[in-house]
């Protein structure tokens, strides 16, 4: 008999016998007779619960729900560029910068200040880019960019966005889960929580990385914290296996795999029906999912059936791993229902210690690496019509100073920029944001906002908002509170709404 059958039989028969009871629950037999008194063994076997208001059957976690109000986005792609791209160099133009350059920091800008690197009195950076304005909007958009210029009058930029953690870790974990520590769900999770898919025959938040290495605050960034773990991220690759280890073992065909999935899902239904833990019902449905999913991701992520025209727009190489593979990818995982795509790009922490991440070298490499598939993900959505209910994000976790890093206190040899958490530039569009719009402003050097600032929650609530959700509504019970993405904070920027 197949090992796999033996092992099948040997943990069911754990669960059926008298000597199996009295060995692992004679301690726990007291408690037993005090909650059959106290009710709290009531409708343990339930495979639904109600929270936030809504009845949701965990056998199902991916079945689409109603959110809160009718709306604007169905979807979300996040365009997350981890490490913190200079927005003095793409798109927050300051002429006064340029007039600074290379003068000592005036003190009013660095006392009571903490910065990641800077030490003693650095020097003021003028912009290392040409700046123009473009579309009827008059955006400005430096030459790093020239191809998502053509695409200012379809966005929505906030200026004037801040946060209040200057490290990458806790600044990402911020920015995606609402709070700089580990254990929160991150924003995906949330929305696939609230709102299940479109098709689950796929999972409803998938994450794509790039630049050789994953974000600083790791898969915690795209995790389900205290929410059921079928609701945290599912990694894809664009080259080689999609998913690791979904395919079947050496030596296992498909009805095999069938069969010892159902072996197992049918222990865990037991552990259910014992334990009531809803979290047994999450493995039963990821054990599903994967078995779907052996099927359906190798389909979708397989972009060699996109006419060739395609992949000169977004500039793609199929087989290969780069952004602009995972941007086509996005489309076609929107197109098919995915509820949350998270595209995490590595390389943007411009410091300027080595030429690969100085202003005035390595960063117009990785500018011209998601130049073009940025703007042909914004276009083929709206060709396709899905734009409009497709928001798509785009940001990091904060900004860069207007002074060039001194690093120990020393003159640096490429020019770089030091981590500033007081202003930055996101930039969204899509379903339920105005077209051809900037929010906020900052300071003549880029230093402080100055008008219509926003901060991380402010985004979050936003983003909930034009998927149908009041923010602040959207809550799950754990350690005997309700938490949710924006906690305590966060206000809707309803002037980016249509």
């Amino acid at each position: 008999m197949n090992p796999l059958f033996l092992e099948a039989i040997q943990r069911q028969t754990e669960y059926m016998t008298r000597r199996h009871f009295l060995s692992k629950c004679t301690t726990g037999i007291g408690a037993m007779a005090l909650a059959s008194l106290t009710g709290c063994f009531a409708d343990k076997k339930s495979s639904q619960e109600q929270v936030s208001g809504i009845v949701r059957d965990l056998s199902r976690p991916f079945a689409p729900l109603p959110s809160h109000f009718a709306p604007k986005a169905k979807r979300v792609i996040f365009l997350h560029m981890a490490g913190a791209p200079s927005q003095l160099e793409l798109f927050d133009y300051k002429p006064e910068l340029q007039k600074l350059d290379g003068q000592l920091c005036p003190p009013s800008l660095l006392e009571g200040k903490r910065f990641a690197f800077i030490k003693g009195v650095p020097k003021m950076l003028g912009p290392q880019a040409q700046f123009k304005q473009y579309g009827q909007s008059g955006a400005w958009v430096s030459h790093h960019l020239p191809e998502f210029a053509s695409m200012v009058d379809d966005v929505s930029f906030l200026k004037a966005m801040h946060t209040d953690q200057f490290n990458h870790a806790p600044a990402q974990l911020l920015i995606q889960t609402g709070n700089a520590r580990l254990g929160r769900p991150s924003m995906g999770a949330w929305v696939t929580y609230g709102l299940g898919s479109e098709n689950e025959n796929l999972p409803g938040f998938i994450v794509l990385l790039s630049g050789g290495k994953a974000p600083d605050a790791g898969k915690a960034g795209y995790g389900s914290g205290f929410l059921p773990t079928v609701y945290q991220g599912v990694e894809c690759r664009s080259k080689g296996e999609p998913v690791l280890y979904v395919a079947n073992p050496e030596g296992m065909d498909r009805d095999l795999r069938k069969a010892s999935l159902q072996a197992i899902n049918d222990i865990n239904r037991i552990q259910h029906e014992e334990t009531g833990d809803p979290e047994t019902i999450s493995r039963i449905s990821q054990y599903e999912m994967a078995f779907k999913m052996q099927i359906s991701v190798p389909e979708v992520m397989d972009s060699k059936d996109e006419p060739q025209w395609v992949h000169e727009m977004y500039g793609t190489e199929p087989g290969k791993s780069s952004f602009a593979n995972n941007c086509l990818l996005a489309r076609r995982l929107t197109e098919r229902g995915v509820r949350f795509v998270q595209l995490f790009d590595w390389g943007w922490d411009s410091h300027g210690n080595d030429p690969s991440n100085a202003l005035d070298k390595g960063f117009s490499t990785l500018c011209h690496n998601i130049d073009k598939p940025i703007t042909a993900l914004l276009k083929d959505l709206k060709m396709r019509g899905l734009l409009d209910e497709t928001l798509v994000v785009w940001g990091a976790e904060f900004g860069r100073t207007p002074m060039q890093e001194n690093r120990e206190g020393k003159q640096m040899e490429f020019k770089g920029r030091d981590h500033h958490t007081e202003a930055f530039t996101v930039w969204m569009a899509g379903g339920g944001i105005k077209s051809g719009y900037t929010h906020g402003e900052t300071d003549e050097i880029g230093y402080y906002g100055i008008k219509d600032r926003t901060d991380i929650y402010d985004l979050q609530a936003t983003i909930l908002h034009c998927l149908g959700f009041n923010h602040e509504k959207l809550t799950y019970p754990f350690q005997g509170r309700n938490f949710r993405l924006t906690d305590v904070h966060g206000k809707v920027i309803t002037k980016i709404l249509v």
